[in-house]
C-alpha cells in the first residue's frame, strides 16, 4: 500500500513540474513574440532610411556607396522622417530601384512648400490635452491636410523621431504606444 501512495505522490510531483515547465514555455514564447515584433518594427524603419540615404546619395552623386562591411553613416538617425519612403513597405517591394522610386516620388511630395511630418505632428500633438496614438494621429493630419498622403508608417516615424529629438514623449499601455508633447519646463522665479 506504501508502494501505492508513493507512485501517487510521484506522479503527482512529476505532473505538476509538467504544468510547471509548460507555463514557463508559453510565457517565453510570448516574451520572444513580442521582441520578433519590435525587431521587425524596427528592421521595417532601418530599411525604409536606408532607402532614403540611398536616394540622398544618388542624388548628390559621386558619393562612393558603402557596405555593410565598410560601416554606416551615424547621421542616420537624423534624416528627417517627411522624407522617409514609406510607399516600399506598403507594397512589399524592396531593393534600391524600389526604394530610390518611393523616395523619389516622397521627394518631390515635399518640395511645395509644406511642413515636415515632425512639425506637423507637434503641432497637432501640442493642441490636445492627452497623448495619441500614431494612427490618432495619422488620421487627424489626413483630414487637416488632404492635399498630402498621409501613412501611418511615415508618421510613426516622424513621432519616433521627435522623441529621439527630446521635442515629444512616448508612452505605453499594454502593447499600445501613444505620443505627446514634452512639456515645457516651468518658468524660472525671480526670487
Amino acid at each position: 500500500m506504501s508502494t501505492n501512495i508513493s507512485a501517487r505522490s510521484i506522479t503527482t510531483d512529476y505532473a505538476q513540474r509538467v504544468a510547471d515547465d509548460l507555463s514557463a514555455n508559453r510565457d517565453e514564447q510570448e516574451r520572444v513574440r513580442s521582441e520578433l515584433d519590435r525587431l521587425r518594427d524596427e528592421l521595417v524603419r532601418l530599411e525604409e532610411s536606408e532607402q532614403v540615404l540611398t536616394k540622398m546619395q544618388d542624388v548628390l552623386g559621386g558619393a562612393p556607396k558603402q557596405t555593410a562591411k565598410q560601416g554606416k553613416s551615424p547621421k542616420a538617425a537624423a534624416v528627417p522622417a517627411s522624407r522617409r519612403s514609406s510607399s516600399t513597405a506598403s507594397t512589399g517591394k524592396s531593393g534600391a530601384a524600389g526604394g530610390r522610386k518611393a523616395a523619389r516620388k516622397s521627394a518631390s511630395a515635399s518640395k511645395p512648400g509644406g511642413a515636415t511630418w515632425l512639425e506637423l505632428a507637434t503641432a497637432y500633438l501640442g493642441g490636445q490635452g492627452e497623448p495619441r496614438s500614431a494612427a490618432e494621429v495619422s488620421d487627424a493630419l489626413s483630414k487637416a491636410h488632404p492635399e498630402r498622403t498621409v501613412q501611418v508608417t511615415v508618421v510613426r516615424n516622424a513621432l519616433e523621431q521627435g522623441v529621439a529629438q527630446s521635442l515629444l514623449e512616448r508612452s505605453k499601455q499594454g502593447r499600445s504606444v501613444f505620443y505627446s508633447t514634452v512639456p515645457a519646463p516651468p518658468a524660472p522665479s525671480d526670487s
